[in-house]
C-alpha cells in the first residue's frame, strides 16, 4: 500500500506540476489543517490526496479497496459515481417543470455548519445528513467557494446528496457564482488562510486541485449559470436588460461558460466581446442592479421576465439582512449573510407559494 501511495504521488506530480508535495509536519505555524479529498482521474485510475493534521497523505483508489477506504475519505458516493463525471454529457438548456417543492440557499461560502444546520433544520437532509427531501428540488446558487474554512466539506456533501436525490427522484442543482469563477479561473483572493496552508503544503496554486482532470474540478466546469424551474429563474447575480437585448438564451450562456470561461486563465478570451460582456459587471455572475436605486425599471424586468418566459428571477450575490422579495415579488433576493456567519434564511417554494425558511426551521410567507 505504501508503494501504491508513492505511485500516486509521483503520477499526481508529473501531471500537474505540483513540485513540492510533502509528508513532513505543516512548519509555517502551529495550527494543524485537515482537508480533501482531492481526487484526480489519470489513465483510468482515481488517486485521492488528503491533508490529515497537516500531513498529505496519498492514496490509490479502486473498485477493490474502494469501499474500505470510503468512510476514511468521507465519502458518500460510490466509486463509478466518482468516474462518470469524466463522461457525463452536460445539459445546458437546464428547464425543469412540475416541480412541487424547491429550497434555495445562497453565498454559503465554506460556512459548513450553517449550511447543514440550514438543510437539516428545513427538511432537506436527515441527521445523518442524507437526502429526506423527496421529489424536492434543492438549489445552490453559488458561491460555495472562498472565504470560509469548510469548502471542500461542503463541495463532497453536495456531490453525494445529487446522486442521493436522484435515485429519490428529486434533484440538486449546484449553479455557479462570482466566486467559482475566480477561484477555478485563477483568481485566490479570497481564500480562507486555510487554503492559502494547503496551497503551501502542496506547493501549488489551490486552482490545480480543481484541475479539469479532477473529480470536484470536472463536475464544476459542467455546471450551469442559468436554471428555470417552473415558471422561476434562478441566478446567481440577476440578468440585466442586456441580457435580453443581446437575446442571450440560457443554453447558450450554460455552454459559453462551461466550455470558455470557466477555468480558463488566460485573458486573451476576453477578446472576444460575448465572453468580455458576460464575464462583466452586467453579467449574470456580477450583475447587482435589482438592489440599486433607478439602476432598472419594472418595465425593463418585465422585458427580461418576457425574453425568458418565466414570472420570478431568484438571485443571491448582494446580502441582505434577510431574504428579500423585490418589484412585487418578480424578483427575490436569497443572500442573507450566510457568508458573515450569520444563521441566514433558505427559499421555500411550495406549490406556487413562497417562503423565507430559519436556521430553525421556521416558515413566514413572502
Amino acid at each position: 500500500m505504501k508503494n501504491m501511495k508513492k505511485l500516486a504521488l509521483l503520477v499526481i506530480i508529473s501531471l500537474y506540476g505540483i513540485n513540492s508535495f510533502s509528508e513532513s509536519l505543516y512548519k509555517a505555524t502551529n495550527d494543524t489543517i485537515n482537508d480533501g479529498p482531492y481526487i484526480f482521474y489519470v489513465n483510468d485510475t482515481l488517486y485521492a490526496l488528503t491533508v490529515e493534521n497537516s500531513v498529505i497523505v496519498n492514496y490509490l483508489l479502486t473498485p477493490v479497496n474502494y469501499s474500505s477506504l470510503q468512510p476514511e475519505l468521507g465519502l458518500t458516493c460510490s466509486y463509478k459515481d466518482l468516474v462518470r463525471v469524466f463522461s457525463e454529457k452536460t445539459d445546458y438548456r437546464q428547464n425543469f417543470k412540475k416541480a412541487d417543492s424547491i429550497i434555495a440557499i445562497s453565498d454559503v461560502h465554506g460556512q459548513y455548519g450553517i449550511y447543514i444546520d440550514q438543510l437539516t433544520a428545513n427538511g432537506v437532509i436527515d441527521e445523518n445528513l442524507n437526502w429526506k427531501f423527496g421529489r424536492g428540488h434543492l438549489v445552490l446558487l453559488g458561491d460555495a467557494f472562498d472565504r470560509g474554512s469548510m469548502v471542500t466539506e461542503i463541495l463532497w456533501h453536495l456531490y453525494g446528496l445529487e446522486k442521493q436525490a436522484k435515485k429519490a427522484g428529486g434533484m440538486v442543482h449546484v449553479m455557479l457564482g462570482n466566486h467559482e469563477s475566480m477561484v477555478l479561473s485563477g483568481d485566490m483572493r479570497y481564500l480562507n488562510e486555510k487554503y492559502s496552508k494547503v496551497e503551501e503544503l502542496t506547493g501549488t496554486p489551490l486552482y490545480n486541485l480543481y484541475s479539469e482532470s479532477s473529480v470536484l474540478g470536472k463536475w464544476l466546469r459542467n455546471k450551469p449559470v442559468m436554471v428555470t424551474i417552473n415558471d422561476i429563474l434562478f441566478v446567481h447575480a440577476g440578468l440585466s436588460i442586456e441580457m435580453a437585448r443581446r437575446q442571450l438564451k440560457i443554453k447558450d450562456v450554460n455552454e459559453i461558460f462551461s466550455g470558455k470561461i470557466i477555468g480558463q486563465y488566460d485573458e486573451s478570451i476576453y477578446a472576444d466581446e460575448k465572453i468580455d460582456f458576460l464575464a462583466s459587471d452586467e453579467g449574470p455572475l456580477w450583475y447587482r442592479g435589482y438592489f440599486v436605486d433607478g439602476a432598472i425599471s419594472e418595465s425593463q424586468l418585465d422585458s427580461i421576465l418576457l425574453f425568458y418566459d418565466v414570472n420570478h428571477i431568484v438571485v443571491g450575490h448582494t446580502t441582505q439582512k434577510e431574504i428579500r422579495p423585490l418589484f412585487n415579488g418578480k424578483i427575490t433576493g436569497i443572500d442573507s449573510g450566510i457568508v458573515n456567519g450569520q444563521p441566514g434564511e433558505v427559499l421555500l417554494y411550495k406549490k406556487g407559494t413562497f417562503y423565507r425558511g430559519s436556521i430553525k426551521g421556521k416558515r413566514s410567507r413572502l
